[in-house]
């Protein structure tokens, strides 16, 4: 009879070492313990900024959604452009600034700036303009900031400048 209950005892005991055992090990993956002391591998890193529609130069923080209901996009053969609304709970002064930068990164030229109730931005590219207004929602800093893009591509000019003569492409 004793050697049963030791048993019982020991079993339990082990039972309770295992559970703390396996939460030590949870809670050191989710802490950055010792099962997460490796960086993540590049393909496994979380994307930092978004792209405006699919201009593939305009990029916005993730905080950023896109309106759907507020936002139109149109392309023929010769043009590409729209209208691209966004929203999210990022202040406006602090995305004008990523904006800013982004542009600039992306090789954008700011060729005009105003300050009033809303911030506009207006950049061009050869063959393209980008103007951005910044406004913020109606309860002010508290709510969400909302982005328009207004862009325009000259797709003509795009392929004019990029053939020779002869049709061939141009190396750049």
């Amino acid at each position: 009879m004793q050697m049963k209950s030791v048993v019982k005892k020991v079993g339990g005991v082990c039972g309770v070492i295992l559970l703390m055992v396996l939460m030590t090990g949870c809670t050191n993956g989710m802490m950055g313990g010792s099962g997460s002391n490796r960086p993540p591998a590049g393909d496994e890193l979380d994307p930092v900024t978004t792209m405006v529609e699919s201009y593939g130069d305009i990029e916005l923080p993730l905080e950023m959604t896109l309106l759907t209901d507020k936002s139109i996009a149109m392309r023929t053969d010769s043009f590409q452009g729209g209208i691209h609304s966004y929203s999210g709970r990022v202040q406006i002064g602090s995305l004008k600034d990523y904006i800013l930068a982004s542009m600039r990164n992306n090789k954008w030229k700011l060729v005009g700036e105003a300050t009033y109730k809303n911030v506009m931005l207006a950049f061009t590219k050869p063959n393209k303009t980008c103007m951005v207004v910044l406004s913020e929602g109606v309860t002010g800093g508290l709510g969400k900031t909302q982005a328009d893009f207004y862009v325009t591509v000259d797709l003509v000019a795009i392929n004019q400048a990029n053939a020779n003569t002869y049709g061939a492409p141009v190396k750049q």
